[in-house]
C-alpha cells in the first residue's frame, strides 16, 4: 500500500475542500495576515486584522505606515517590532518593485521582507490558485513526523520530502487538509488516536487499552 496515497485519500474524505483560516480580501491582505501568523495562532491574527484590514486599505498604506505606530497595532501577534518592520518594508519592495501588486512566482516573493518559502507557498496557493509548493508550518511539521513522512525537522527538508510523495495538484490542498487534522485531532501534546482517520496507517499512533481506558503502548 502507498502510505502517502491512503494518508491523502483518508484526508481529502474528512476535508473535501479545505480552506485557510487567515481571513482576507486581497493577496497583499493574505500576504500580512501570513508574516503576523508567525508563532501566533490564526484566531488571534484575524481579531488583529479585522482592525487593521480597516485602516490600511492599499499597500502604498502599508508603505507609508508609522514603524512605531504599527508596532502596536500588531504587538499581540507576538514579535511586534520585527512583524511590523517586514510587513511595512514588504509593502514598499512591492510599490516599488513590482508595481503595487503582490508577485506570483516564488522567486519574486522571497525577495520580501519577512517571506520565506512557507509564505510564499501560502500566498501562491490561496491567493493564485498556484502549487509552488507544500506550505511547512508547526502542525504540518508535527503530524508528518508522527506519519513518518519525513525523518526531517527543517520546514526545507520536510517540505522536499512531502513533494516528492504527493501528486502536484495536491500540494496546496493536503497542507490546508493537514494543519485542520493537526488542530483538531493530531494535537501536539495528546494526540486522539482512536478518533483518527489515520489511525491504522500510522506508525505513532497510540493504542488504546479496551479496559483501562488509556494509552497501553506506543510504536
Amino acid at each position: 500500500m502507498d502510505r502517502a496515497a491512503e494518508i491523502l485519500k483518508r484526508l481529502k474524505a474528512a476535508d473535501p475542500r479545505p480552506r485557510i483560516a487567515l481571513r482576507s480580501q486581497n493577496p497583499f491582505e493574505l500576504l500580512v495576515a501570513t508574516i503576523l501568523s508567525a508563532q501566533c495562532t490564526d484566531t488571534r491574527v484575524n481579531i488583529v486584522t479585522e482592525t487593521l484590514f480597516k485602516k490600511y486599505r492599499s499597500v502604498q498604506d502599508y508603505a507609508q505606515a508609522d514603524q512605531k505606530t504599527f508596532e502596536q497595532e500588531v504587538r499581540s501577534t507576538g514579535f511586534y517590532r520585527h512583524k511590523a518592520r517586514n510587513v511595512i518594508g514588504a509593502a514598499k519592495k512591492i510599490a516599488a518593485d513590482f508595481e503595487g501588486r503582490v508577485p506570483q512566482t516564488m522567486e519574486e516573493l522571497l525577495t520580501l521582507p519577512g517571506v520565506a518559502r512557507k509564505t510564499a507557498n501560502v500566498v501562491l496557493f490561496s491567493a493564485f490558485g498556484k502549487n509552488e509548493g507544500i506550505a511547512v508550518d508547526t502542525h504540518v511539521a508535527r503530524v508528518s513526523g508522527r506519519l513518518r513522512l519525513t525523518k526531517h525537522e527543517d520546514p526545507v527538508k520536510i517540505e522536499r520530502d512531502l513533494m516528492k510523495q504527493l501528486p502536484r495538484r495536491e500540494w496546496g490542498n493536503f497542507s490546508l487538509r493537514v494543519i485542520l487534522h493537526g488542530r483538531r485531532t493530531c494535537v501536539a501534546r495528546s494526540p486522539k488516536c482512536p478518533e483518527c482517520v489515520l489511525a491504522s496507517v500510522c506508525p505513532s499512533r497510540k493504542i488504546f487499552h479496551p479496559y483501562l481506558g488509556k494509552a497501553a503502548k506506543r510504536y
